[in-house]
């Protein structure tokens, strides 16, 4: 992505973000997942998430919309989700700049045997979490993680194979 989209699509986030903050009264309130998504917060499941995106963007209003939009991090809440299965879409042509995913697409994949590659041209790396009907819970960016962090993202989050228990 050219520096000049990404430019873009931050203003936009941003814009909307102003936009939704007219709308929202509360930096407590939630927004429904459409929202989320709609803002851009798709793979921002947790609130440290957020915590961490302030590091790096100095927009308070565009803070505020991510929290509203994350999950607490707690031992209650998340850190019990698991899936059933995923999805890790990539685009083919764009795996040269994902060295850590083809690694893990190469070496570990064969580790879960629940979690299916699909090449979609333009698609940026993402998992596609599924529930036990196969349906799509959530969607995660994985662009910057290495190796390991996918690794122990689905050692914690899908379940392990029950089909040939």
């Amino acid at each position: 992505m050219s520096r000049n989209t990404l430019y873009h699509r931050v203003l936009m986030v941003v814009l909307i973000s102003s936009a939704s903050s007219v709308i929202v009264s509360s930096s407590k309130d939630q927004l429904s997942p459409k929202q989320c998504e709609d803002l851009g917060f798709t793979g921002l499941a947790l609130c440290s998430d957020c915590n961490t995106f302030a590091d790096y963007v100095k927009d308070i209003e565009l803070v505020s919309d991510c929290k509203k939009c994350c999950t607490e991090d707690s031992d209650d809440s998340t850190s019990k989700i698991t899936y059933s299965g995923a999805i890790l879409e990539v685009c083919m042509r764009k795996l040269v700049f994902y060295p850590e995913i083809v690694g893990f697409i190469e070496e570990e994949k064969d580790k879960f045997p629940t979690i299916k590659i699909q090449y979609l041209f333009n698609s940026p790396p993402k998992l596609i979490m599924l529930d036990d009907e196969g349906q799509h819970k959530e969607t995660i960016r994985i662009d910057n993680w290495k190796r390991e962090h996918i690794l122990q993202f689905l050692q914690k989050k899908v379940q392990p194979n029950s089909a040939s228990s």
